[in-house]
This record gives structure tokens, C-alpha cells and sequence, in this order.
């Protein structure tokens, strides 16, 4: 068999995967791309990121359609659940994605495998779906595999009634229970989508607060307001066995307090979310000396070149939090740098996001990081229940928080509210940018806007805020 020659060869397919393939290939590079999926996008594009916010959107329209309009003169009867043709347009929208980047792919003329790569002396050796095989040799290699579903110790995933997201996300039934372990960006948006579909959600959750590793404070207001919509939390909860009722039909899960208090909870589906791991199965990379750390991360340096010559990672097999968003801007400074050129990734500029209602999004350092990091700080902050435009369309769960050193350099913001997911990109150029809390707070400001509590929240860190 002739092997395939290529400039560089990229293991994944996924948004770090495929962004550095198009991008290679913008750079004149000859680039061979291998995903085993069969389709493109990888975890986010086909069972995480997009699928989910069809739902969360679509579970909403219902929710307000049931529960909210006719507070705005709206008056909505007969309303029905269609589940299937809410899966539907969750799976066209992705169906659409994936031929979108294969589009991209043929447009830049990047060579697409539909198979499984294994690294074996020096070349990659694929599977091809297809039934066919092929060897790929490369002057240079990315692995970018991304992450697999964490699993508990005592009770495996069968996507029956113990799931996964995945399995979350094509539910051919509302739940009447679904209890959710893990209260982190996997849980409450999974627990979202169906507690506003009519599921009874309990969350089960070992540390003392949901959302972890975000502001505390705008985490316990999310809290609040999660509980309002129906959905109980258990905190302080270490889960220690999952087991199927006799009949099948359902699940228990055993806990215990902090104390030690036993306790248990019945429901007919239960989701694990409590985290991902790195995927590294059947690559090959331990036989080929790739090293990694004890989290089973490949080590990379600044370049995200790993210790073997000419071999790269990106994305969620390296140290770094796991986002799309992340993997997508390391394929790109990874293939930059490795054709000479300038590149920079400022990783406390990448925002983190909860797609909940109201939303959760932060960027930079918190309270917390700020504290142990020993920076000095002051914060700024607005209620969106004095904004304008937020009274006017009925969204005033929450505020903007604006983190800046005494010096006024301005090194977090953290939003909860409608739209957060899209407001927080104005924090992360200001950090980006280096601009003080006191050139934010002089900007102008659309008006109404939900964005003037983003300057509002700057002036009292800089001063005062004026509208409270």
C-alpha cells in the first residue's frame, strides 16, 4: 500500500481539529484531516454545543409559550409538547453544520478520512469506515481527539437509563424524574431543557454550590432562580451507588451528606455530568512515547508541541479548560506558529458560558482567583433590575460584575442575565485590549440597551454607577 503524503496530518475532526485544517491549508500547507465520527464538528458540534442550544431554545420558546406570554398580552392556548419535531429541528440544524464544514473543507482543499488513526512508527495508520485502509505519512502531526464523558466508578453509562449528555439529548420521552449528578455546565443546561419541558429535576451535587469555578454570588442568584423554574438541588452530596429498580423502568441513587446522612432518590432516568476526560483510546500515542501527565493529558509546550518531534496537540487533550472556543483558537495559533508566523492565545481572555435562563457567563479572574492569586481588587457591579431595556422586556434576574485592580486594570466580568453569553465578549476585548475601568465607563452606550449595565458596572468600579 502507497502511503498518502501530507504536510501536516490532524487526528480529529472536531472544533480544534478542523479549524486547524482550514487554517493549514489557508497557510499553503498540504493537509490530510482524520475524524472515525463520519462527521465533522466532533463532541460540540454533534452531541454537545450546538445540539443542546437547539434544545435549550426550543424548550424555552416552550416554556414561555406555556407560562410567560400572557403576562406580555399574549395569550396562548392549546399548547402541546411535539418532542419529535423539536428533535428534529435539533438534528437538522447539526445535519446543516456538518455538511457546512465539509463544504469549507472541499473549498480549501483540505483531504477528508472518515476513519480511526492509529500512530505506528512514525506514520498514521487509518481504518477507514468504509471497510478500506489506508497509511498516511506526515511531515508534521496534530492529535486533536478532544474528551469522552467521565464516568462514575459505580455504575457504567448505558444511555438507557443511567446517560450521558448524549443520551440526554434524544430522550424519545419527558422524563417524570431526572435526577442529574453534577450541577456544573452539563447538568443544569441538560437539567434546564427538560425541567421546562415538565420533568421533575433533581440535582445531585458534591461540592456546596452549583456552577463551580464561577462568581459565587451570581451562582447562588442562578441557583434561586433554577429552583423557582422547578428544579431541587442536593449540594454536599457524594453519590455512592446507582442501581436499576427490579422492574427496569427506573433508577436509585444513593448518597451521603457531609455528615454522613444517607440518603436516597428514585427517578426514572439518570444523568452523569461530571466532566470529561481526555481521549487518547486506540491512537496509539502511549506506544509512540507521546508523553502525559497524571490527568492523562498529553504535555505540550508554549509551541503545543509535545515531546516527540514534529508531533502537535490541541484542544481538550492538553491542560486547559475544555471548550470549543479554546481548541479552535490553539489549532489555529498551533498551525501559525509551526509555519512561522506570529501567534498569541490569551488564555484569561477565553469566557466561559452556562446556557441557562438567565445566562451565566464570565471571563478573567473571580473574587476567588483574585484572592488566591493575592491581586488586590475592587469590584463593580449592576443589577439588571435597573436596566431599561431589561424592565421593558421583562429580564431583570441578575447583574453585570466588573473586577479591576486598584490601578483600574480591569482583570474579570462575570454576567448573569438574558444574553450574558453575548454581552461578556465586550469584557473579554476590555481585558484583551488592557483598557482601564475608567475608558470602559467612559464609553458611549447604545440606550436601551442591556449592555449599558456592562457600563454601568464599570463606572461604580470606577466611581459610581449613575442609575442606582
Amino acid at each position: 500500500m502507497n502511503p498518502l503524503q501530507t504536510d501536516l496530518a490532524i487526528i480529529g475532526g472536531g472544533p480544534g481539529g478542523y479549524v486547524a485544517a482550514i487554517k493549514a491549508a489557508q497557510l499553503g500547507l498540504k493537509v490530510t484531516c482524520i475524524e472515525k465520527r463520519g462527521t465533522l464538528g466532533g463532541t460540540c458540534l454533534n452531541v454537545g454545543c450546538i445540539p443542546s442550544k437547539a434544545l435549550l431554545h426550543s424548550s424555552h420558546m416552550y416554556h414561555e409559550a406555556k407560562h410567560s406570554m400572557k403576562g406580555h398580552g399574549v395569550t396562548c392556548t392549546g399548547v402541546e409538547l411535539d418532542l419529535d419535531a423539536m428533535m428534529k429541528q435539533k438534528e437538522g440544524a447539526v445535519a446543516s453544520l456538518n455538511s457546512g464544514i465539509e463544504g469549507l473543507f472541499k473549498k480549501n482543499g483540505v483531504n477528508y478520512i472518515k476513519g480511526e488513526g492509529k500512530m505506528i512508527g512514525g506514520d498514521i495508520h487509518v481504518k477507514c469506515l468504509d471497510g478500506s485502509s489506508a497509511v498516511v505519512k506526515a511531515r508534521k502531526t496534530i492529535i486533536a481527539t478532544g474528551s469522552d464523558v467521565a464516568q462514575l466508578p459505580m455504575a457504567k453509562i448505558d444511555e438507557k437509563r443511567i446517560i450521558s449528555s448524549t443520551g440526554a439529548l434524544s430522550l424519545s420521552e419527558v422524563p417524570k424524574h431526572l435526577i442529574v449528578i453534577g450541577a456544573g455546565v452539563i447538568g443544569l443546561e441538560m437539567g434546564s431543557v427538560w425541567s421546562r419541558l415538565g420533568s421533575k429535576v433533581t440535582v445531585v451535587e458534591y461540592q456546596d454550590r452549583i456552577a463551580p469555578g464561577m462568581d459565587s454570588k451570581l451562582a447562588k442568584t442562578l441557583q434561586r432562580q433554577l429552583g423557582k423554574g422547578g428544579m431541587k438541588f442536593m449540594l454536599s452530596h457524594g453519590v455512592e451507588g446507582i442501581e436499576y429498580n427490579k422492574d427496569g423502568t427506573g433508577v436509585t441513587v444513593s448518597a451521603k451528606t457531609k455528615k454522613g446522612k444517607q440518603v436516597s432518590v428514585e427517578g426514572d432516568y439518570c444523568l452523569v455530568a461530571i466532566g470529561r476526560r481526555p481521549f487518547t483510546g486506540g491512537l496509539g500515542a502511549d506506544d509512540a512515547g507521546v508523553g502525559m501527565n497524571k490527568w492523562g493529558q498529553i504535555d505540550v509546550d508554549a509551541d503545543y508541541r509535545t515531546n516527540l518531534q514534529d508531533v502537535y496537540a490541541i484542544g481538550d487533550v492538553v491542560p486547559g479548560p475544555m471548550l470549543a472556543h479554546k481548541a479552535e483558537e490553539e489549532g489555529v495559533v498551533c498551525v501559525e506558529r509551526m509555519t512561522g508566523h506570529a501567534a498569541s492565545l490569551n488564555y484569561d481572555t477565553i469566557p466561559g458560558i452556562i446556557y441557562t435562563g438567565p445566562e451565566l457567563a464570565a471571563v478573567g479572574h473571580t473574587e476567588e482567583t483574585a484572592k488566591e492569586a493575592g491581586i488586590e481588587y475592587k469590584v463593580g457591579e449592576f443589577p439588571f433590575t435597573a436596566n431599561s431595556r431589561a424592565k421593558a422586556v421583562d429580564g431583570t434576574v441578575g447583574m453585570v460584575r466588573v473586577l479591576a485592580t486598584p490601578e483600574g486594570q480591569i482583570i474579570g466580568g462575570h454576567i448573569l442575565g438574558d444574553n450574558g453569553s453575548e454581552m461578556i465578549h465586550q469584557l473579554a476585548i476590555a481585558i484583551n485590549a488592557g483598557m482601564k475601568i475608567g475608558e470602559l465607563a467612559d464609553m458611549c452606550f447604545g440606550h436601551p440597551t442591556l449592555s449599558e449595565a456592562v457600563k454601568e458596572a464599570a463606572l461604580g468600579a470606577h466611581f459610581k454607577s449613575i442609575h442606582i
